[in-house]
């Protein structure tokens, strides 16, 4: 009777020292998180500001060339052909402050 009432104690030993472990593990789940998250905010503030589209002006001027031959057959048929298609993109684009607001 004894051998069976030294297994259930260490069995149950055993449980509780896995509970404390896994508790360790949990309540420093959550000072590794705010760890992790620090050094990204530090990380991307050396980066600089984050690109935002509300403070973009841009002017382009887009160019398209292009050649089309169609030839039509007695029967009513046409065919298009394009023999050159060329396009060309030119512009600037700025940036204003990203620290003021709009």
């Amino acid at each position: 009777m004894s051998l069976i009432r030294t297994k259930g104690q260490t069995t149950l030993e055993v449980v509780i020292l896995i509970g404390f472990v896994v508790a360790a593990l949990i309540a420093m789940g959550a000072y590794m998180k705010r760890g992790v998250q620090g050094r990204l905010r530090s990380s991307t503030d050396q980066i600089g500001e984050q690109y935002s589209a509300g403070h973009t002006t841009s002017t382009y001027t887009t160019t398209v060339d292009m050649e089309q031959v169609e030839n039509m057959t007695s029967g009513g048929r046409v065919t298009t052909e394009i023999v050159q298609n060329e396009q060309r993109k030119t512009g600037s684009e700025t940036i204003s402050d990203l620290g003021s607001e709009d």
